[in-house]
């Protein structure tokens, strides 16, 4: 929903961000894997140091540079399905490494297995609507997608490292709830389509 809303504003500032990645020719499957890299470190790293506030702090800064590889692919012009692919696979992976870390280090695995259950439903309901009609990824604004998690995350980490370990808790809890509300958004308005389809091939 966020990203729909300032993609015209945010996407010069990725742009701009990206020029040192475009200098040192890096293609944007090179940036994507790299950003799986980087997330996945300083999530081991948590368990390392175990502060909350780092490890918002580093994530942040971990997603950050994994969004700039569409705006590599824009600049040299290497835009591809294939790619656009591998981002989304990463994506998931990204956030599996983010929601295993926390289970681990607070011990909370069933919240965890629940808000990565609402984000991967979430993903499916889009990319299952897909293969009965075409779609694009314009018309799904929906109330807590990728980047909407990816901030709540790292701003659940650094009110956890402020106020105490318990808003994990309560972060993780409020994550599955809203994920699994995006996810049945998702749905209602699949169906919706599929019917509209459905109703005129009657016709």
């Amino acid at each position: 929903m966020i990203d729909g809303l300032i993609k015209d504003k945010i996407d010069p500032l990725w742009e701009a961000m990206s020029t040192p990645l475009v200098r040192a020719k890096l293609s944007p499957n090179q940036v994507t894997i790299a950003g799986l890299v980087l997330v996945v470190l300083v999530s081991l790293a948590y368990l390392w140091h175990e502060s909350p506030v780092v490890y918002g702090l580093t994530l942040a800064l971990a997603f950050a540079f994994d969004a700039l590889d569409g705006a590599v692919a824009r600049r040299r012009n290497m835009r591809s399905k294939s790619g656009g692919y591998l981002d989304a696979m990463v994506d998931r992976y990204q956030e599996l490494a983010v929601l295993a870390t926390l289970a681990y280090v607070h011990d909370l695995w069933a919240l965890a297995m629940a808000c990565f259950a609402g984000s991967v439903i979430t993903s499916y309901a889009k990319a299952r609507t897909a293969l009965e009609i075409p779609t694009d990824n314009e018309n799904w604004p929906d109330f807590f997608e990728r980047m909407e998690r990816v901030i709540y995350i790292c701003v659940m980490l650094i009110l956890a490292g402020i106020l105490g370990a318990w808003m994990v808790t309560l972060g993780l809890a409020g994550f599955a709830l809203l994920s699994h509300f995006t996810a049945l958004q998702r749905a209602h308005r699949a169906w919706g389509m599929l019917k509209a389809v459905d109703d005129q091939d009657r016709q």
